[in-house]
C-alpha cells in the first residue's frame, strides 16, 4: 500500500526529504516505526517520536491503510 509519510524537525535531515510517498505493509504505527527504524538506523538516536496519522496523534495499534497521511514528529524542545 501506498503512503504518504511527512517529515519535522531533524527528521526532515533523516530521511533527507521533507515529504516520502513509501510504499509499504504494515498494520499499525508501531510496525511503520519499527520499519522506519531499520530502513533509516539514526531514528534510533532519537529519544522519542510521536507518529500521526491523518492529523491525529497515534498509538502503537493505530491502524493504518493506503492513502493514509503519516506525520513523523520529534520531540520538540524550547522555552
Amino acid at each position: 500500500m501506498k503512503i504518504t509519510l511527512l517529515a519535522f524537525g531533524i527528521v526532515k535531515d533523516i530521511f533527507k526529504a521533507p515529504q516520502l510517498e513509501i510504499d509499504c505493509e504494515v498494520a499499525d504505527a508501531g510496525a511503520l516505526k519499527q520499519m522506519l527504524a531499520d530502513k533509516y538506523p539514526e531514528l534510533k538516536k532519537l529519544a522519542h517520536y510521536m507518529v500521526a496519522v491523518n492529523n491525529e496523534y497515534a498509538t502503537d495499534t493505530t491502524a493504518i491503510k493506503e492513502g493514509d497521511e503519516i506525520a513523523i514528529i520529534p520531540p520538540v524542545s524550547g522555552g
